[in-house]
């Protein structure tokens, strides 16, 4: 059995190790949330899902933040967060089997008897290095704890998957209105900006429409079996997508030769 708790591996760099400091970055965040105008009948969208990327907080802190102040509109039991293994080589999914998540502000209780059912329906197995260093999953747990302290979460990691693996893992999850899903992916990487604009704008359209084919027209991004398995699921369940922000790195560095794009989308 691994250790009780999941111990943060990118506090300190991708975000800060300090719980006020966090704090700040959610109340900036949000001043530059409520400057923007938006309808009340979108405002008031409770999404299933939401897709938020994963990347230092400098960088895509704004466009997951923006996705979380939706998300703010539901009442779940449970979230499940998945994301895509940047780090370890494997085949399927791997489930965070521990007791809680760490981060800078309180500990995330793990819905583990829920875990346990889940993992025996679809044979969800436990790769620890899956989960040791993993960032994709990991830099959503301080927006979770900040905006749902009390509600207990899932970790998924995928690495070599069908993505009609995970289109039938996020069914059955959606299908239980007690449950709200974190999609977690960033977009293309490292193109001058222009190029990357390019690249980002098939996936941004692929989401939009929830064309899951137009996502081979050259999206790129490092979580595309996740895009594509929550475009696939959400035409099954008959949802609806909507896109939200969208920068890229260059928004927050000024360094427009070598960039990486970041979305966030609600899927209701």
């Amino acid at each position: 059995m691994p250790n009780p708790l999941r111990v943060s591996a990118v506090k300190g760099t991708f975000y800060p190790d300090k719980c006020e400091d966090i704090k700040r970055f959610f109340d900036k965040f949000n001043k530059e949330f409520n400057k923007h105008t938006i309808d009340q009948g979108i405002r008031s969208i409770k999404p299933r899902a939401i897709l938020v990327p994963h990347a230092g907080y400098i960088y895509s802190g704004f466009t997951a933040n923006f996705a979380y102040r939706f998300l703010e509109n539901t009442n779940p039991k449970r979230i499940i967060v998945i994301g895509p293994s940047h780090h370890h080589a494997f085949k399927g999914v791997s489930a965070s089997f521990y007791e809680a998540f760490e981060t800078p502000c309180k500990n995330i209780k793990i819905d583990t008897p829920y875990l346990i059912a889940l993992a025996k329906k679809f044979n969800i197995a436990f790769h620890e290095k899956a989960h040791l260093n993993e960032h994709s999953t990991e830099v959503q747990m301080p927006f979770i704890e900040h905006y749902f302290p009390k509600v207990p979460i899932i970790e998924l990691v995928y690495g070599e998957v069908k993505s009609e693996e995970l289109v039938n893992i996020i069914i059955a999850l959606l299908e239980n209105r007690d449950n709200i899903m974190v999609i977690s992916s960033d977009l293309s990487h490292f193109y001058p900006i222009k190029e990357a604009k390019s690249h980002d704008k098939i996936c941004l359209s692929a989401i939009s429409t929830l064309n899951s084919e137009a996502l081979h027209k050259r999206c790129e991004a490092c979580g595309f079996k996740g895009i594509e398995a929550i475009i696939k699921a959400s035409k099954e369940l008959k949802l609806k997508s909507k896109l939200l922000d969208y920068k890229t790195s260059a928004d927050a560095s000024g360094d427009e030769k070598s960039v990486v794009g970041y979305l966030s989308a609600i899927f209701y």
